[in-house]
């Protein structure tokens, strides 16, 4: 047994070990690129849009958050024919992100050790739907029309495997899909698995693509998306605001590196911040509705606070998942309340789903990059939208905030249809 492999087998028996971040990659609807998106975003940016195609022209909703896509652009060289032959535009995307995440991170191993101690963990909330249509059409015309690459194209963990081969790493090769959890519960499962000493290095995060009439349709039929906005598009996803009435569909990619706090000093690596705590839990109430009591949010924010071994009062910021939906945000809001009590007039609360809509399965890890950016430069992202706030939480509408603390800790929610949530205790190094 290697000396790597025999400290890493002790460690399991120790007291468990820190997880930092090193690195981040984002593609979305507000730009490609950590520096960019973030820009954006604190200058109240918004990437939603009108769906002109003539397939959308007669659905009840009509918008959403699409990535700009530039000539000549690394993006849109990922998106070529060719890669998308073998690939899903999800996995494309997921691949383009974590390029700028291993590079934000210096973090390319070339030896075996290396990529041994390295892992993926990555997933999708929703297959491509366009993609299986397509292929059920090409079928009609005959069996050699399928694709051998089809199956391989809507396997939620291709974006895992398909990173994992690029690169040669070896450690835990891992995919969630966990509906509009999927991001949160990706970066829980890998700080776990660095923190328990299944790996050094995680890669992990979500991906999603899935922006197409029948996935329109489909979500409209469970009148889950905004319809009111069709010719105002930006002003479409308005989280805890009371003229909301529902989500706007999102696509889009983000991918965060995580690290042993002591592989990361080692090498001198940038910290962007620490996970100090990750909770779950279900709703065990509805398919789609979450439990209205905000019981299920509320059990999963506290198991974030004692897996960090922290106190409610420590926390300043919570990045809500509010998606926008009449039902939902009003019962993040009260879980928040009900959780923090006297506290929760002190915390800022935002949701920058505003800006660029819901990602679906791609949402917890672009809005975990958010929130630790937020703990590493001191700065709160805004509400877009947010006029007539549901209640009387310090919500941080349309314009950022200085955050003002002796140490920045957050936690990011996310929640999913199943009644499956995820948070995420983030911290200020």
């Amino acid at each position: 047994m290697r000396i790597t492999q025999q400290v890493r087998h002790l460690s399991r028996f120790s007291a468990p070990r820190r997880v930092v971040v090193s690195g981040l990659g984002v593609v979305s609807p507000i730009g490609t690129g950590t520096k960019l998106v973030w820009d954006n975003l604190l200058k109240g940016c918004c990437g939603i849009v009108s769906l002109k195609e003539s397939e959308y022209l007669n659905l009840p909703c009509r918008i959403a958050g699409l990535i700009p896509v530039k000539k000549d652009s690394n993006l849109l060289k990922a998106l070529s024919k060719s890669n998308l032959k073998s690939m899903a535009p999800a996995t494309c995307l997921a691949l383009v992100a974590t390029a700028e995440a291993l590079l934000d991170a210096n973090w390319v191993p070339e030896t075996d050790t290396d990529k041994e101690i390295t892992g993926v963990a990555l997933g999708m909330g929703m297959i491509n739907l366009k993609d299986v249509c397509d292929t059920n059409d090409a079928l009609k015309i005959g069996y050699n029309k399928v694709s051998p690459f089809f199956v391989p194209r809507i396997l939620p963990n291709m974006a895992a495997g398909q990173i994992s081969i690029k690169y040669g790493f070896r450690g835990p090769n891992h995919a969630v899909s966990t509906a509009c959890a999927t991001g949160a519960h990706s970066i829980g499962d890998a700080y776990r698995f660095i923190k328990h000493g299944d790996a050094d290095v995680m890669v992990c995060g979500g991906a999603e693509s899935c922006i197409s009439p029948l996935a329109i349709a489909g979500f409209c039929r469970l009148r889950a998306l905004s319809t009111s906005f069709n010719d105002e598009p930006e002003k479409a996803s308005r989280p805890f605001d009371k003229r909301r009435d529902g989500f706007v569909m999102g696509e889009g990619a983000a991918v965060l590196v995580l690290e042993e706090y002591e592989h990361a000093l080692r090498r001198n690596a940038k910290i962007y911040a620490e996970i100090l705590g990750y909770g779950l839990s279900g709703d065990a109430a509805h398919i789609t509705a979450p439990r209205e009591d905000g019981s299920g949010a509320l059990l999963s924010m506290r198991r974030a606070l004692q897996d960090a071994n922290i106190k409610k009062y420590e926390v300043t910021y919570v990045n809500a998942h509010a998606t926008s939906t009449p039902i939902g945000d009003s019962v993040e809001s009260k879980a928040i309340k009900n959780l923090f009590g006297e506290h929760s007039s002190k915390i800022s609360v935002s949701s920058t789903k505003g800006a660029h809509g819901h990602l679906l399965g791609a949402a917890g890890n672009l809005e975990a990059v958010f929130t630790i950016l937020a703990c590493y430069k001191g700065i709160i992202p805004p509400t877009l939208n947010l006029e007539d706030p549901v209640d009387d939480l310090h919500y941080v509408a349309k314009v950022p905030e200085k955050w003002e603390a002796a140490r920045r800790v957050a936690l990011k929610n996310s929640f999913g249809f199943g009644g499956t949530n995820a948070t995420l205790c983030i911290a200020q190094i």
